[in-house]
């Protein structure tokens, strides 16, 4: 089974491992697109600062997001599971896995990223500023410079199980041909239903943490459901592809 996540805006900041090595990444096929959009990123960011700040739509007071990404080819590097923080990755709580449940999130946990396309939960990353609706100069829009490669890159998932927890803008950038996506509602005590917006991140970040540390073979969507209700989460099987995961007001 494979998880894919949202990245998020917020990351930390340094890292103990070396520079950024593009081949060094999971789905080498990637190598290209990566490489094309880290030095649309880098260019930018070196050459003309405030028109870097305008296109990655910082503030004054996050404008040194400008300079660490100007030194993305120098600075450390992190596993991709540690770098990326907020919300979803709060609710995920990484830092309290033990040596086995890493293993086994290691195994099926990926991000989605405006920047690398996605990356395995283990993959060396440098710290980052680049989100999925940006346009980099010289580049299209992110989403036709990486749709067709990564979802060519992700062909070979076809006969697995994928749960896609992406957000819009990161499900666009490559979608990947018959994914199991989950929608976050809240059921109010008149048994309506209200689509949960901000909060879905942690719900989805709390689902993640089930599934990926769960000692179950998870090759179906209903060894999925099992383990998921298992541990108390509320979800239906709308369709074969759509799940719906329904939270208290």
């Amino acid at each position: 089974m494979r998880i894919l996540l949202s990245p998020s805006e917020t990351k930390s900041v340094g890292g103990s491992g070396v520079p950024l090595d593009l081949a060094g990444l999971s789905l080498p096929s990637l190598t290209a697109t990566r490489r094309t959009v880290a030095d649309a990123l880098v260019a930018v960011c070196t050459g003309d600062p405030g028109e870097a700040q305008r296109l990655l739509g910082l503030s004054d007071a996050l404008s040194g997001e400008v300079t660490l990404d100007a030194e993305l080819w120098t600075s450390p590097t992190a596993p991709a599971l540690s770098r990326y923080t907020g919300v979803l990755y709060d609710a995920l709580d990484q830092a309290s896995f033990t040596k086995a449940t890493r293993a086994r999130a290691e195994a099926r946990l990926w991000i989605g990223s405006a920047l690398f396309g996605l990356v395995a939960a283990a993959d060396p990353i440098p710290h980052y500023r680049l989100s999925a609706g940006t346009q980099l100069p010289g580049l299209g829009t992110l989403r036709a410079t990486w749709r067709t490669a990564l979802t060519d890159a992700v062909a070979e998932w076809a006969e697995e199980l994928v749960l896609d927890l992406r957000s819009g803008g990161y499900h666009q950038l490559g979608p990947v041909p018959g994914a199991v996506t989950v929608d976050v509602v809240t059921e109010y005590p008149d048994g309506t239903r209200k689509v949960v917006s901000h909060f879905s991140k942690h719900h989805k970040g709390l689902l993640a943490r089930t599934l990926a540390t769960s000692r179950a073979e998870l090759s179906d969507l209903g060894s999925l459901l099992r383990v998921a209700r298992r541990a108390g989460h509320a979800i239906e099987r709308t369709s074969d592809t759509v799940l719906t995961l329904v939270t208290e007001p």
